[in-house]
């Protein structure tokens, strides 16, 4: 069976008997164990982490993917990768990676490091106990349920007839553009952090935006949510702090762009093409 084509069904534990080989998404704190070749990468598949002798220190049942057992699990920070095997950072691994196991990682990851900072209660200290009905840890003393936490993200890609507001980070790689995003803060809608984040960054006005997409995010455990905004107005006034450049583009002549499997991405090139389409449409083109 080819596990990328499964579909996934999320669970907090086994519907039975976990036989055959699983899925193990195995962490040594923000690296994943994997084995990697030019085209692809995966993940072990095995009964269980002792079978490549590896001590496990936390484990979390993820679901199915197919009729395929998925769990994560994370071992200690001096466990030795098994043969044919390395720790990998997760975006080390774009481009061997296709959506649904990308998601699949991101989901492990998330689950796993909620799941480690929340082995105490925030409000009393108690050792808290994992809950048998949903994905939370449960205070056994004063009765508080730990969540695992997603911060949502919105992503502006900012559109002015043919031409688009790329920025870029100092963190990206050299020549990489891409939306402008930024975290919904609390009481805020996200139409409101969207015309807020846009004014902080580059200083200029948005209207009608229009949702695209989301992406679930492990860096940490974001939520991206992305949409297409009407420039509105104001000069490019970059926030340093923030944003090392932003410019208009053609979108006959864009920057080097993000990886394909990120959502800035797949936002950036659905805009371009609807842009060529209309210029389709207006000439009659079929």
């Amino acid at each position: 069976m080819d596990d990328r084509r499964a579909q996934f069904i999320p669970m907090i534990a086994p519907p039975g008997a976990m036989t055959g080989d699983a899925l193990w998404f195995i962490f040594q704190g923000e690296q994943i164990l994997a084995r990697t070749s030019e085209a692809r990468a995966d993940v072990p598949a095995c009964a269980d982490p002792a079978d490549l002798g590896l001590a496990v220190l936390r484990r979390q049942y993820l679901g199915l993917l197919g009729n395929r057992h998925c769990v994560s699990a994370e071992v200690p920070p001096d466990a030795t990768p098994p043969d044919g095997f390395g720790w990998f950072g997760l975006r080390s691994l774009f481009g061997l990676l296709d959506d649904a196991q990308f998601s699949l990682m991101s989901r492990a990851r998330q689950i796993m490091d909620w799941d480690r900072a929340h082995q105490y209660c925030g409000r009393c200290g108690t050792l808290t106990e994992p809950s048998r009905t949903e994905r939370a840890r449960v205070c056994p003393a004063c009765g508080q349920i730990h969540y695992p936490r997603i911060a949502p993200v919105v992503m502006a890609l900012v559109r002015d007839g043919d031409r688009l507001l790329l920025a870029r980070s100092p963190r990206f790689a050299p020549g990489t553009y891409s939306a402008l995003a930024g975290f919904v803060e609390a009481g805020e809608s996200l139409e409101q952090s969207l015309v807020r984040e846009v004014r902080e960054e580059v200083g200029i006005e948005i209207a009608s935006p229009r949702y695209f997409s989301s992406q679930s995010w492990p860096f940490p455990h974001s939520l991206m949510i992305a949409f297409v905004c009407e420039y509105a107005g104001g000069e490019i006034r970059i926030d340093p702090a923030e944003i090392e450049d932003a410019r208009w583009f053609s979108v006959d002549s864009l920057p080097g762009l993000p990886n394909p499997m990120s959502i800035a991405r797949r936002l950036i090139n659905a805009t371009v093409e609807e842009i060529h389409a209309e210029h389709r449409g207006q000439r009659g083109d079929l």
